[in-house]
Order: C-alpha cells, then sequence, then structure tokens
C-alpha cells in the first residue's frame, strides 16, 4: 500500500476508532444507568406503599389484607402503554411485606407467605434502621431472571419499625429499553460516521479543485442532454471518484510529493550516469568505433530521458482530468484490428503471431485516441515478454453491460513480488531479450485511461503460463 494510502486510511481509521471508543463506553454504561433509574422509582414505590400499609396498621399490627384484592385486580388488568419504542401490557411488580421479625406476611403473588425473610439483604438493612435493596436471581443459573428489589421500613404511631415492605421488579423488564438505546446509539455512530465522511469528501474535494469538479460536472449534462440518465450516472461516478483520489492526495501533502520525487529521481539516476561516463570517456584519446559507440550510448540514453519525460507529462495530465473532454462511439474490433496490423512488423521480427478473437463488434462511449494508446501499451508489454514463435492472443467479448478486452502472452508470466506493484509509477521489470526496463509509466497511464472510462484494468497470470492483461469498460448498444 502506497504512503498516501496509509496517510488516508489512517484519517479515517483514526476518526472511526474515536466514535467506536466513545459509543464502547456510552453503551456499556446503558445498563448501570438504567438500572440507577429503576432502583429510584422502586424506592418511590416502596415508600408509598410503606404509607399505604401504616394507614391500615392497628398499633404494632400489620394489616395487609387489603392489598390481595387490589394486587389480584391490578395483575388481572390489561393496558397498553406506549413507551417511546416499548409498548407495556401490565403490571410486573412484586410486593413482599413482613413483620418486624422478617416474616413475611403478605406476598402478592401468595407464594412465600410465612417465610422468613431476615437474611435477605433488603429486609434485614430495612429493620435495622439502614437503606435496604437487592438483587436476586429466581433461577440461579439464569442471569436474565434476576429480580431488584428496594424495601422501606413500616411504622407504627410512635415511629417504631414494626416490618417493612419490599418491592421487586424483574431486571429483563428494562432489557428491551437498554437494546433499543444500545442500538439507536450504534445507528447515531454509522450516521456520524458517514457524514463525516462525506463532509471530508465533499469539503476537501472542492477545496482540491473546485472549478475542476464544476466544469466537469456541467461538461457532463451538456454533452448528454438528460438523454442516457445510465450514462450520466457512470460518468459522474468517474467523476467523483478522479475527485476523491486528488482528495486523498492532498491529505498526504508533503509525503506523496516526496514519493514521488524520490521515484522520479532514481529513474532519472541511470541514465544520466551512463551519458556523464560516456561524455567523460570521449575526452580520452580512443578509435573512431570507440567514439561512434559511446555517442550512441549518450543518444539511447537521452531518447530515454525523453520517453521519460513525455510519458510522465502525459500521465500528469491524465490525472488533472475527472471526464473525458469529448466522449464518441468507439469500435473496440476495429480499433484493435488497426493496432494489431501496426504492430505486425515489431511482432514479425521476434515472429510472434498477433491473433484476435471476436464474436461481434462491440462499441464503447470514449476517446478513441486514449483507448487506442491504453491497447497499445498492453500488447506492447505482451510484444516485450513474449518468447520467439509464440502466439499473443486478444479476445474481445461482452460480460453483461461491460465490454471485455483480454491480452494474453505466452512468456514467463509476473513474479510473485511483482504482482502487488505493477502499477506503481516507475515499475518495471526487465524484458527478458534485452534486460532492459522500461520507464515504469505505461501501466499506471493505462489505468488512468480505463479510469476516465469507468473501466478497469487488471493484469495477473494466467493459469496456463504466460500472464492476461483484461481491460473493462462500460459498452453501449451498437447502432
Amino acid at each position: 500500500m502506497s504512503k498516501r494510502n496509509r496517510i488516508f486510511l489512517s484519517v479515517i481509521l483514526l476518526f472511526t476508532l474515536g466514535v467506536a471508543a466513545l459509543l464502547y463506553t456510552v453503551s456499556s454504561g446503558l445498563d448501570i444507568r438504567y438500572r440507577e433509574s429503576a432502583e429510584e422509582t422502586l424506592v418511590d414505590t416502596a415508600y408509598i406503599m410503606a404509607a399505604w400499609i401504616e394507614a391500615d396498621a392497628s398499633e404494632s399490627l400489620i394489616d395487609a389484607s387489603r392489598m390481595n384484592h387490589v394486587f389480584d385486580n391490578l395483575y388481572s388488568r390489561r393496558f397498553t402503554a406506549k413507551i417511546y419504542a416499548i409498548t407495556k401490557h401490565s403490571v410486573n411488580l412484586r410486593v413482599f411485606v413482613t413483620d418486624s421479625n422478617g416474616t413475611v406476611v403478605y406476598d402478592s403473588k401468595g407464594e412465600k407467605t410465612g417465610e422468613d425473610f431476615r437474611a435477605w439483604h433488603d429486609i434485614h438493612m430495612t429493620l435495622s434502621g439502614q437503606y435496604g435493596a437487592r438483587t436476586t436471581r429466581t433461577d440461579e443459573n439464569d442471569p436474565k431472571s434476576s429480580v431488584m428489589y428496594v424495601a422501606a421500613p413500616i411504622h407504627d404511631s410512635n415511629n417504631q419499625i414494626i416490618g417493612a415492605v419490599s418491592v421487586g421488579k424483574a431486571v429483563s423488564s428494562q432489557h428491551e429499553l437498554i437494546t433499543s438505546a444500545q442500538q439507536k446509539l450504534v445507528n447515531v455512530g454509522l450516521i456520524t460516521l458517514m457524514a463525516f465522511l462525506i463532509l471530508l469528501i465533499v469539503i476537501t474535494v472542492w477545496l482540491a479543485s473546485p472549478t475542476q469538479l464544476t466544469r466537469d460536472i456541467v461538461q457532463v449534462f451538456k454533452q448528454e442532454k438528460l438523454t442516457h440518465p445510465v450514462r450520466i450516472l457512470r460518468r459522474l461516478r468517474t467523476i467523483f471518484k478522479s475527485a476523491f483520489l486528488d482528495m486523498r492526495d492532498a491529505m498526504a501533502g508533503r509525503s506523496y510529493t516526496e514519493e514521488y520525487v524520490q521515484a522520479l529521481t532514481h529513474e532519472l539516476k541511470s541514465p544520466l550516469t551512463t551519458i556523464r561516463g560516456a561524455a567523460e570517456l570521449l575526452r580520452e584519446p580512443m578509435a573512431e568505433t570507440q567514439k561512434i559507440r559511446f555517442a550512441d550510448n549518450i543518444h539511447h540514453q537521452a531518447l530515454r530521458l525523453q520517453e521519460l519525460a513525455d510519458r510522465l507529462l502525459e500521465l500528469s495530465s491524465l490525472e488533472k482530468r475527472h471526464t473525458l473532454d469529448e466522449a464518441n462511439p468507439v469500435s473496440m474490433v476495429g480499433l484493435t484490428q488497426e493496432l494489431m496490423q501496426a504492430l505486425a512488423p515489431m511482432a514479425e521480427r521476434k515472429k510472434i503471431k498477433l491473433e484476435l478473437i471476436a464474436q461481434e463488434d462491440i462499441t464503447v462511449m470514449g476517446d478513441a485516441f486514449l483507448l487506442q494508446r491504453a491497447l497499445t501499451n498492453l500488447l506492447a508489454n505482451a510484444l516485450d515478454f513474449s518468447p520467439p514463435d509464440s502466439v499473443i492472443t486478444t479476445q474481445i467479448e461482452t460480460q453483461g453491460k461491460q465490454c471485455v478486452i483480454s491480452i494474453r502472452d505466452h512468456g514467463q508470466g509476473i513474479p510473485e513480488y511483482a504482482l502487488d506493484r505493477i502499477f506503481e509509477k516507475f515499475y518495471s521489470l526487465r524484458r527478458p531479450d534485452s534486460g532492459q526496463k522500461s520507464t515504469g509509466l505505461g501501466l499506471p497511464f493505462v489505468r488512468e485511461i480505463a479510469h476516465l472510462h469507468g473501466g478497469e484494468i487488471v493484469l495477473a497470470n494466467h493459469a496456463q503460463g504466460g500472464a492476461i492483461a483484461r481491460l473493462t469498460l462500460p459498452k453501449i448498444s451498437n447502432t
């Protein structure tokens, strides 16, 4: 991965991790916050119940008889209460009333009457004059069966504690609320992240090239005139993809520039060293044949520098474009046949056969000159790495809505270490016959042309030997 990609992804990753950490912190505390809120409500309820029982108590005797009718009626009652995203249909409180010894004199469910509750923390603490609460599982093996209890003291007319009332509520009743809140938090986090990315892209792209971007968008609508919505969307996607790459480069800033300059400097050093060495040797007395050989070396390296400069200018100009200046229907079969005829003399010198397979003519919308340059680069590469007496097969076919141009050679293929780098600027492999490298700008040039046309280029090893390049372009119907 290039340094500029790492810088850009680091910014996105840091923001994502920050949002994730914040959401995790808030989400993990939701259960505690809801329990605190539920316990506070249970405290109020317990003291209300205690005041009610105190009103019915006779001196030191607790009378809970009226509660039977009340709770039987309460448990049988059905209603609909819409609490935000949760709908409640029944009351799920449980009430225990004990005397001063901790013996249960009333159970709203009628199951624990007469049992000794002095060992339970809520009853024990409350009868001792302190705040009492507990959370207990009804099933020891099921953590979701926990019930939260809060107790309040029952006083007689002399303000002496004559018993306790404990109000319980299942913790599971809060689960839906907690789950709903956590889901909302996740949604907010995702929306925040998407908004950040969109805002980052829009602002940075507009700051990087507002005039060019606006001009490209206007040009697309002017050329298509709203008659081809699918084609408009495809070209707009290409524009924004290119703008996104510009934004990424702008974020990488100086690091990307240094990386580019270092690679260029490395490519310039080799021919310049050769020219300098030959020039110094020409100052020495030597035979005429040697002078001619060194002069040829200087001329060859000068041509190499010229080719490097020309290719670099072409690539730089292409990278600045977000859309085609003019798009016209291009016959890919006809274009490929012209190129194969032009490259036939080179192929004959190497005793290589150029073969074209096409069942039908396929038309794409694009720039014929740029597409010609892209195919020329791919075919020239195949010729450079093909052994004598071999075949280079170019196949043009339709796959869905795409036109796929496959160019396969029968050379040694691409080394494993080079597969991830073949589209890097200035990266090149030595040619088998000459041992020399190219400028390393041909394949990046092809990739820019493919992206400009809304397509893609892939170069890989063929399963049966050699390498295969696949150029994919959106096709249009033949007219």
